[in-house]
């Protein structure tokens, strides 16, 4: 059996990662001076610019290292790792051009340093997939395989071998569990307990096992110093899988407090710094182009709704966003003027007579949701994200839905996941959150790109749009 040897593959990785970064350099240089592609002057040969690859191999290591890229593969998603690629690209090249503004090297071609962000990240991007494929091929042929003893019979048990029955491409077997109250012989899914936990000394050596995961139930957490002793004691490595998902349904990340581990109840990623800057850039430089981009659109929706209707021209309606945070968000005005009292007393229905012939179709098509680009660049709301509501609502779910209250953790969006799958209008609000709570909490850029894209085919027509 060939065991997992992580250090070994973060070697290997090392290796491939600098030759990737070598190749993406030449292969920049030859585009931009050797292709054809541009007009180009006299430039300096690539013996000179090839000096630069001594200090920027390491430095593009480092970075790859600082943003988890020499993690094990097992379960670790392609999204996840092309984020962290496209992350660890972005600083080197920002790294790369400050330097060269430091020293004044002018001459040195900015052009080929994006045409080498991108071929390094494409590059990389294939390289880390190849060997991912070869990784979990070998692993479904039964080698490179770890074996897992259990200790503890508990739902968050049955939860990780349903896991690892579904995803063979892991290289995880379980060869049984130990638990104090469960029968030996008790079988689940091909997985029987063996017997109980003291039992330990005794399967460890007869079963070579490579990793013991606690999976104890939440009534037996007062055992659990004392199992953690003896997993320590056996020289394997021990994981520990909780059994709270009831309570944290989706995924905690943890904190080191001066040596106390603090687990946080729920993982946003847009409580990062950097990620919140980069999602707020594509936010500023997307809104602008789309409202130069849409102004034909809107100058005639404008147009359309001040000669058919009486009334103001925009809708400004309150609404909850960051933080808890009421705003006025923009529309163009769909309906009849009315009292507020009354406009807030509920939704909109099918047939509903306050809406005018023109409202209609801008909210079919949404094209009334436009002026919320303005929103978008005075930063009450993104691009993609939650879509918020109204106040006397928020009031409402969050009594009655749980964990309604976390999508006002990221800022409200134009468009968002539960959008492009449907749940738009008069449709279920517990799935929206549900679609909701899933982007907060894996937000990428690329996720935001994909939602941004099927927004066009998917978001724009709308159904339930009354």
């Amino acid at each position: 059996m060939i065991r997992d040897n992580q250090k070994f593959f973060n070697t290997f990785h090392v290796v491939i990662d600098a030759l990737v970064i070598a190749a993406a350099y030449a292969l920049a240089y030859w585009i931009k001076f050797s292709s054809g592609l541009f007009v180009n002057g006299v430039h300096w040969t690539f013996e000179i610019y090839g000096m630069a690859l001594i200090p920027v191999i390491p430095v593009y290591l480092f970075l790859y290292f600082a943003f988890n890229l020499y993690t094990s593969k097992r379960v670790q998603g392609r999204r996840l790792e092309l984020s962290n690629i496209v992350k660890a690209n972005t600083i080197g090249l920002l790294l790369f051009i400050m330097i060269l503004f430091v020293l004044h090297l002018d001459d040195f071609s900015r052009a080929m340093l994006v045409i080498f962000y991108v071929t390094n990240v494409v590059l990389e991007a294939v390289a880390r997939n190849a060997i991912r494929m070869f990784l979990r091929d070998i692993r479904r042929k039964g080698f490179n395989i770890k074996q897992i003893l259990l200790v503890g019979y508990s739902r968050a048990a049955e939860e990780y071998i349903d896991r690892i029955r579904a995803n063979p491409q892991w290289g995880y077997v379980v060869r049984g569990i130990l638990d104090d109250n469960v029968e030996s012989g008790t079988e689940y899914k091909g997985v029987k307990v063996l017997g109980k936990i003291g039992n330990l000394f005794v399967i460890l050596p007869e079963n070579g096992l490579d990793e013991i995961a606690i999976t104890l139930g939440l009534d037996e957490y007062s055992k659990l110093e004392h199992i953690v002793a003896l997993c320590e004691k056996s020289g394997v490595h021990t994981k520990f899988i909780p059994d709270y998902n009831n309570i944290i349904p989706t995924k905690p990340y943890t904190e080191d407090l001066m040596g106390l581990p603090v687990i946080n109840i729920r993982y946003v990623p847009l409580t990062n710094t950097f990620n919140s800057i980069i999602k707020r850039a594509m936010d500023i430089a997307g809104s602008i182009v789309a409202i130069v981009l849409f102004s034909p659109v809107m100058l005639v929706t404008a147009i359309l709704v001040k000669t058919t209707s009486k009334g103001p021209l925009i809708y400004a309606q309150e609404r909850v966003g960051l933080h808890n945070k009421p705003f006025r968000m923009y529309k163009f005005r769909s309906m009849e003027v009315q009292d507020p009292k009354e406009e807030k007393r509920c939704w909109t229905v099918r047939g509903d007579s306050r809406v005018t012939p023109v409202g209609r179709f801008i909210r079919m098509t949404s094209i009334d949701e436009l002026p919320q680009l303005f929103n978008v660049l005075k930063g009450d709301m993104s691009l993609v994200g939650p879509r918020p509501e109204r106040p006397l609502f928020v009031e409402k779910f969050r009594e009655e839905i749980p964990r309604y209250m976390v999508k006002h953790q990221v800022r409200p969006g134009m468009t968002g996941w539960a959008q492009i799958n449907g749940y738009r209008g008069n449709t279920s609000i517990r799935k929206r959150i549900d679609h909701d709570l899933y982007y907060i909490e894996n937000w990428t850029v690329g996720l935001d790109i994909k939602i941004l894209f099927l927004t066009f085919f998917k978001g724009f027509i709308n159904k339930n749009a009354y």
